[in-house]
């Protein structure tokens, strides 16, 4: 099948790559010329696992390419996937300029039958705006545009794998023909009969759910699913201080919630928040569209007020210890949102340091992959080699980012390179009898 992707960010990118790895024949589109002549020179503008080898290699076998030319790339193409940007306004409310741009070009340059598929995530009610557009621009003719929706659910870190091997795929469709073309579009991954970069052929896996939904109530699944996996987040960190205050652990009372499969182990880790481009901006999102629609869903305010205030909270902890903190040196371990990925939006890392500095605290800050995106926004940290330069005359270190090669360090080394052994673990990496044991004064979310 042709398809053009609109929009070269983490959903246009992996998008177009998985597509091209099953067999499609794809085209990304985007205005951004420096990140188009990166990706042609084989070099990608963003750090996820297992991508750089998908493109290239799908580049390589010619089922993969890249142009500026939004012509270019909807000539040829049956199916259209919209993945631009859809950045929250001050308000909360969604920034569909880009969406409506968009749904306007491909009106106006297309000569046949197209696919418009929303796969940026869009309030409810999108789909009919688009549907408009295309009639508008398109010359009037209500048969030569159908339009979907198809909810991306991948998580930063691990999105090839949830797009190649996902728990469900949503389509919202308003005609037949839209449902029929996602279902062959999708039919390798929803049958497994693709070779998985991965794992090989992944038949024995069995069918992937393919849910047929009609087009608003697909724009509602995404922003529900995200909106309540926040919520997850925030009720276990609520859990995690009444812990602290009844001399509990966290980490105890969700394994035993975890257990019961009505509510399932995932996303119950107390922390410093969540964090990332996705759940902020979804979460007020959705308040923003209940309350267009008349309905104040106060619960999910709540969800972000306590993630608000899980920076507080650790700020709090560090006073409590450190007394006064103005020109002490405070390491951070971590600056993306989570780890395996260089995202640094809304991250809860970079929310702590600006409150560190604006106590008067010397940062010093280490990072797998997400330095250098935060060195244009901080210049004034030190940033450090690894995790050991960081401890190094440290008042305190934090746990921010719970990176896999943290928790393999060598911790008696650390602590002897602190000025004092004072450790905030932000994300519960560490055991806490284990830390005393080796000498650090430690802290931790809810235990």
């Amino acid at each position: 099948m042709e398809i053009c992707i609109v929009g070269t960010g983490y959903v246009g990118l992996v998008t177009g790559a998985c597509l091209a790895e099953i067999g499609h024949r794809v085209v990304c589109v985007d205005d951004d010329l420096e990140k188009i002549a990166t990706l042609k020179q084989g070099r990608m503008p963003i750090f996820e696992p297992g991508l750089d080898n998908l493109v290239t290699r799908n580049r390589r076998e010619g089922r993969l390419s890249f142009t500026t030319d939004l012509k270019e790339g909807i000539e040829a193409a049956t199916v259209i996937f919209i993945c631009v940007g859809t950045p929250p306004l001050e308000d909360g409310d969604a920034d569909l300029s880009a969406v409506e741009q968009v749904a306007r070009q491909i009106g106006e340059l297309s000569s046949a039958y197209k696919l418009v598929v929303e796969k940026s995530t869009v309030p409810v009610q999108t789909g009919m705006w688009i549907e408009k557009t295309l009639k508008v621009y398109g010359g009037g003719k209500d048969d030569r545009f159908d339009v979907a929706s198809n909810p991306e659910f991948l998580r930063e870190g691990s999105a090839v794998e949830d797009f190649l091997h996902p728990d469900r795929i949503v389509v919202g469709v308003g005609h037949p023909r839209a449902e029929r073309l996602l279902r062959d579009l999708y039919e390798p991954i929803v049958s497994g009969d693709f070779t998985c970069p991965t794992h090989g052929v992944c038949r024995e896996a069995g069918p992937i759910p393919f849910v047929v939904t009609d087009i608003k109530s697909a724009e509602l699944i995404k922003h529900a699913s995200n909106s309540f996996l926040a919520m997850k987040i925030s009720f276990i960190n609520s859990v995690a201080d009444l812990c602290e205050l009844v001399g509990a652990d966290v980490e105890r009372v969700a394994e035993g919630m975890g257990l019961d499969r009505r509510i399932g182990r995932a996303f119950l880790n107390a922390g410093l928040g969540f964090g990332g481009f996705c759940f902020p901006k979804d979460l007020q999102a959705f308040v923003k569209i209940a309350e267009k629609c008349g309905y104040d869903f106060g619960l999910l305010r709540e969800v972000d007020r306590i993630n608000e205030l899980r920076i507080v909270q650790a700020i709090k902890k560090l006073k409590d210890h450190l007394w006064i903190l103005k020109e002490k040196v405070i390491g951070v371990w971590g600056l993306a949102f989570k780890p395996d990925t260089d995202d640094v939006r809304y991250s809860p890392a970079l929310a702590l340091i600006h409150r560190l500095l604006a106590e008067g605290v010397a940062v010093k800050a280490y990072d797998p992959k997400a330095m250098e995106r935060v060195r244009q926004q901080l210049p004034s940290l030190l940033y450090c080699q690894d995790p050991y330069e960081v401890a190094s005359g440290a008042d305190a270190l934090v746990v921010a980012t719970e990176w896999k090669e943290f928790g393999d360090l060598d911790l008696p080394r650390v602590r002897t390179l602190m000025r004092r052994p004072l450790m905030l673990d932000g994300r519960n990496l560490f055991d806490p009898l284990k830390m005393k044991a080796m000498g650090f004064e430690y802290l931790g979310m809810g235990r």
